[in-house]
This record gives structure tokens, C-alpha cells and sequence, in this order.
């Protein structure tokens, strides 16, 4: 295996540029799809290459349950550094799995909480919480389960073409399924920090991806960026009463951002950008990088399972 074990580790370096390129010359949709297609690659394949490297770890350690065939030289010979790196990929992988684990499980129970606090309201599309905080948000439950959250308080504070986006908006969350990118995402910079630049920009695309989709269905990118912009100023020094991880209007992105997109033309829709720009160019690296990056975890998973097939005795 060589090096190449390591590979997957620092290659979502390769990822960084077009993170910010992205959320600047890419339609949002295109943005969020590249971006999260990325950083799960990336994230599972060094999980792969770590747990690669930690058998050869483990298999050092007195009172193993591993064959000891698993630490013979040649077995060990496979890793570079192995008695410096196996080790250390003990307790890197056990970090990885239990914040991955923690993240999941945060993420099901801010959405069962989230939907106990709706259970003595009316099962429509629309759920009106009489709250005087200013916040709303897309609840997402699996088809009719599906729901937009609002509260009084931010609807007294916009006007009725501002309701409509701001009711469009979340729709968009709901529909494109956000929520999944958003976790994806998170899940994948918990596997390697070097994977958070991914996720940040995808919570700021994501939330360009429904603004778009709500200025195309009311009929006005205007009315959007103003919807927006009386959220953003009405909750200002209160703090947010949204549940964490969950989509809403003026909740993830930063809005002077958001609104100075919808107030200048709708960004053009294309599948790939052009190499012979600076998006494109970072667009083929990232997606090399994550090329690379499974080529190689291909290569060590197969590598160490013949090695360890060959160290085991019959």
C-alpha cells in the first residue's frame, strides 16, 4: 500500500477552492449536489483508509482477538510508520465513529422533538405556532409528515407577498429534501475536519437553492430578498428558537449574501462549469481529488485483505 494508504486523509484538501467558487459562479442546486457528491466520497474513504490502518494497529497490541499472523512483519511492512500510525488510528477511528454517532443521533432527536411540540396542533401542511419569537423552519417527516413550521411572531412582521415567499422558501427545503445534504454534509466533517469548508458551504447553498426555487414559484426575486431581509432584521439579538440542523429562512447562509444574489440576475443553470474558468478548474480538482481518493482506498482495502488473507493461518 505505501503511502497511498494516506492519501485519502489530506486529500479533501483539493476541495477547498471550489468550496467558496462554488457558492460564487455555480447555480445553488449544482452547488449543493457537487459539494455533498464530494465530501461523502472523501469522508468514506478515509474512514476506509483509517480502519485500513488500524487492523495493522491492532493486530500490535498484546491480547488481541486478531490472528497473530495480522502482526507479522510482512503484514505490518504493508503500512508505512506502523507503529506510529496504527496506533494513532485506534483511537482517531473510535473519535471518528462516536462523533458520526452523536451527530446522527442529535439530528433524530431534534427532529422527534421538533415534532412532539406539533402534536397538539392540526396535521396540515402549514403549523402555526402562537409564539412571539420571529423564526420558521422546514420540519421534514417522510411525504404527508412534511411540514412548515412559522410562528405569529414573524407573520405579523411580513407583509402578504412576503408570507408567500417566506411559505415558498420552506417548501423548497421540503421538496429538495435538504435536510439530507445538510446532514451528509455534517456527518462528512465529522469523518475528517478537513471536509468543513464543504459543509459550511453547503448550508449557504442550500439555503440559495430554495431562495431561487421561491423567487421562480411567487414570481419575484424581490419580494424574496425583502421576506429575507425583515427575517433577518426582526430576529436580530433574539436568540434563535429554531431547532438546530433544521433549514429555515434566515437561520444558515450569510443574508446580506442571499439578498444581494436575489436582487441581481438569476444564476444560469448548467450541469458542469467550462474549464478554462477558475470554477471549473477547481470543480475537476475536487472531483479528481475525490477520484484519486477512492482509487486509492480501493487499492489499500484490497491490498490489506490480500496480505491478511495470506498471513492466516489455515
Amino acid at each position: 500500500m505505501g503511502v497511498f494508504v494516506f492519501l485519502p486523509l489530506v486529500l479533501p484538501l483539493t476541495a477547498w477552492p471550489i468550496a467558496r467558487l462554488a457558492e460564487q459562479h455555480l447555480h445553488p442546486r449544482t452547488a449543493t449536489r457537487l459539494l455533498t457528491g464530494v465530501a461523502a466520497v472523501m469522508a468514506a474513504c478515509s474512514t476506509l483508509c483509517l480502519a485500513l490502518v488500524m487492523v495493522v494497529g491492532t493486530a500490535q497490541l498484546p491480547g488481541n482477538p486478531l490472528p497473530d499472523g495480522w502482526s507479522d512483519p510482512e503484514v505490518r511492512a504493508a503500512v508505512p510508520y506502523d507503529e506510529v500510525a496504527g496506533k494513532a488510528a485506534i483511537p482517531a477511528l473510535f473519535a471518528v465513529l462516536v462523533a458520526c454517532g452523536r451527530t446522527w443521533w442529535r439530528h433524530a432527536r431534534v427532529r422527534r422533538r421538533a415534532h412532539r411540540a406539533l402534536a397538539g396542533l392540526r396535521n396540515t401542511e402549514v403549523a402555526v405556532l402562537p409564539d412571539g419569537a420571529p423564526y420558521a423552519y422546514a420540519l421534514p417527516g417522510g411525504g404527508r409528515r412534511d411540514r412548515v413550521v412559522v410562528t405569529t411572531g414573524l407573520l405579523e412582521c411580513l407583509e402578504p407577498a412576503e408570507r408567500r415567499a417566506l411559505f415558498a422558501h420552506e417548501r423548497a427545503h421540503l421538496s429538495a429534501r435538504h435536510h439530507r445534504f445538510l446532514l451528509t454534509v455534517r456527518l462528512a466533517a465529522q469523518a475528517n475536519p478537513f471536509l468543513r469548508p464543504l459543509r459550511t458551504a453547503v448550508s449557504y447553498t442550500t439555503e440559495r437553492w430554495a431562495d431561487e426555487d421561491a423567487a421562480q414559484t411567487v414570481g419575484s426575486r424581490r419580494a424574496v430578498a425583502r421576506a429575507i431581509g425583515t427575517a433577518a432584521l426582526v430576529s436580530r439579538g433574539i436568540p434563535s428558537a429554531t431547532p438546530a440542523g433544521l433549514a429555515g429562512l434566515a437561520a444558515a447562509g450569510p443574508v446580506p449574501r442571499r439578498v444581494a444574489a436575489l436582487l441581481g440576475p438569476a444564476p444560469a443553470v448548467r450541469a458542469w462549469p467550462s474549464l478554462f474558468t477558475a470554477v471549473g478548474v477547481a470543480a475537476w480538482g475536487a472531483a479528481t481529488g475525490a477520484v484519486v481518493s477512492a482509487m486509492s482506498s480501493a487499492n489499500s482495502a484490497v491490498t490489506m485483505v490480500l496480505i491478511l488473507h495470506a498471513a492466516t493461518p489455515l
